[in-house]
């Protein structure tokens, strides 16, 4: 089978593309960026600079005529936004398959922010032959622009492996926050929650790590300085391995962003055995149920209350070790990149097996 991958240089793309490879003979790469040396598998066979920018008008023409030179079997397209407007427009007329890969904020967000927006957003679902998902709570807003109609698969890229099980007793007194520094993710209410942590006087001998950076890192700095906080520590940008330690010696784990699908980020904090405080949004209660295998922070301007209930429920490693247990058992079952990636492939074959397939040429 010959695939061509559409999306934006990013490291979910890089993770699809190094995990897809094994199930296709060959690919091939439409991209505003370049493929980092570690994650570009022996069958990438080419590759082609395109500008997504809405005012790039000459994209889908550019992409048109590569799809008609290399001829794929399948296209498959990452993210519901001008990405898939250009695929789309390249596409039209075509009778090659086109699978669309929502991530998030392309569906959650962007169709709210104007008419034309949700227009774009809609007509480039409605085009797909099939859609992914990584949460129902997505793929319930997914049916709702494209229509009732419209395949939807729920499929997530999942975290790349189970870790050995975790030493709850080794563990240290962490909490662990590793999304971007971007308003959209909220690391300044964590910051102001552990504020009101350190001067409650409760768990002195507590932690809290920042790690990951992004536009919004100095000024988080910045606060961090001015509440005059003595426990906490920013690690920057940090690689996969190192981020694995920081999970596997945190006891709890805190995001709350204000929108989110499915987070790797969670996925992988439940795989290493930290506590879940999150924000309560309706992907996160596809994976945590409040009291069950995690806290839900209803009200962020009481984060630290969720913090502190999260803090006494993770000192006590018998409670943690059974949170834990549920926690991994999810992971496995649901979230793991080498068995949701052949889920992938399955989808591929199925839409190149059904009756709507024919000849790919353009």
């Amino acid at each position: 089978m010959k695939l061509l991958l559409i999306g934006s240089a990013s490291v979910h793309t890089w993770r699809y593309l190094a995990g897809i490879a094994p199930h296709v003979d060959e690919i091939w790469l439409a991209c505003n960026g370049e493929v980092p040396a570690d994650k570009r598998p022996a069958n990438l066979k080419g590759e082609l600079r395109l500008d997504f920018g809405l005012k790039a008008l000459g994209s889908a023409g550019t992409l048109r005529r590569w799809i008609g030179q290399i001829k794929p079997d399948l296209v498959h397209v990452h993210q519901a936004n001008s990405v898939a407007w250009h695929a789309r427009r390249a596409l039209s007329g075509s009778r090659v398959p086109m699978v669309l890969t929502a991530w998030g904020s392309d569906v959650l967000l962007l169709p709210d922010s104007n008419r034309l927006m949700r227009q774009m957003v809609s007509g480039n679902l409605r085009a797909a032959s099939a859609i992914t998902s990584d949460s129902l709570y997505m793929a319930a807003k997914i049916r709702q622009l494209a229509g009732e109609d419209c395949r939807i698969d729920v499929l997530n890229f999942g975290m790349d492996a189970l870790p050995a099980q975790p030493d709850i007793a080794a563990k240290a007194n962490k909490v662990l926050s590793c999304r971007l520094h971007k308003p959209l993710y909220r690391i300044d209410a964590i910051l102001h929650a552990w504020q009101q942590v350190e001067a409650s006087g409760h768990y002195p001998d507590w932690s809290l790590t920042v790690a990951a950076s992004g536009e919004s890192t100095d000024s988080l700095k910045a606060l961090a300085a001015s509440l005059q906080l003595q426990r906490v520590e920013f690690t920057g940008f940090v690689s996969s391995a190192v981020l694995g330690a920081l999970y596997q010696e945190s006891r709890l784990f805190v995001s709350v962003p204000r929108s989110d699908a499915t987070s790797i980020s969670l996925l992988e904090a439940m795989g290493h055995g930290c506590l879940p405080v999150l924000s309560n949004l309706p992907a996160n209660g596809e994976w945590v149920i409040d009291g069950l295998n995690g806290l839900i922070a209803e009200d962020i301007a009481r984060l630290s209350d969720s913090l502190l209930a999260g803090m006494d429920w993770a000192a006590d490693n018998a409670r943690l070790q059974q949170a834990v247990q549920l926690n991994r058992q999810l992971v496995a079952q649901k979230a793991l990149h080498h068995s949701n990636m052949q889920h992938f492939a399955d989808l591929y074959a199925s839409l190149l097996s059904g009756p709507a397939h024919k000849d790919s040429a353009v």
